[in-house]
């Protein structure tokens, strides 16, 4: 059994990335973790060049991640939210998935997945767009953590007098930044707890699936 493990977050272990890898604290048995910012990805063009043998004509970095992809029996994508919306690279990504779904094709049928939804004011919404696009792919949902992070505003250098930033959306205008207030996942025991559990249930869920003996605590 294998777990492939995708973060579309472009900042380098932060909330995303970490809670990703709480939950593969939880998963007892292979994987391996992606970071997809260092990559280029670009978005799905509609060329429909990839009809007839469900093999992407793009070149870039997608082409390295196809076998990974494949061979993996389950994912945990995660991605922040993004004005409202998941991040670009992370939409990519997905869109880009739509290489194995042509002339019913069951590539990722029946894969398990796993959502990490991130966000400074809204973490739940980049979550929920994930599992619509997972339900296209026919990627069984496992389950979701929604995590609160710290918007780049809170470290920008303008967020105490920023009147359209987060800080002051979050906390009201005069709000001084201070280490008590800038949410971190250090502080979220609870949504560490929750990370682990969902690797574990995600776990049993592999080895019923697979028929492979679970090693879970």
């Amino acid at each position: 059994m294998k777990v492939l493990a995708i973060s579309g977050s472009p900042r380098k272990g932060k909330t995303t990335d970490r809670v990703i890898k709480e939950v593969l604290k939880g998963v007892a048995c292979e994987t391996e973790f992606i970071r997809l910012a260092p990559l280029e990805i670009s978005p799905c063009t509609a060329c429909l060049a990839c009809l007839t043998d469900n093999v992407c004509k793009i070149k870039d970095d997608m082409r390295s991640l196809r076998e990974k992809i494949i061979e993996a029996d389950a994912f945990v994508i995660g991605a922040p939210n993004y004005f409202s919306m998941m991040n670009g690279i992370t939409h990519n990504f997905l869109e880009r998935l739509c290489q194995f779904r042509h002339q019913s094709c069951r590539m990722l049928a029946g894969k398990l997945g796993v959502v990490v939804s991130t966000g400074g004011i809204h973490p739940q919404i980049p979550g929920q767009q994930i599992e619509r696009i997972f339900s296209y792919y026919q990627i069984d949902h496992v389950g979701t953590i929604e995590v609160q992070g710290a918007a780049s505003c809170f470290t920008c250098g303008h967020g105490e007098e920023c009147d359209v930033g987060a800080v002051q959306m979050m906390y009201g205008a005069g709000t001084k930044i201070t280490e008590d207030i800038i949410p971190d996942l250090s502080k979220q025991v609870a949504k560490i707890v929750e990370a682990q559990e969902l690797g574990k249930l995600l776990t049993k869920r592999l080895a019923q699936k697979t028929g492979a003996v679970a090693d879970v605590a």
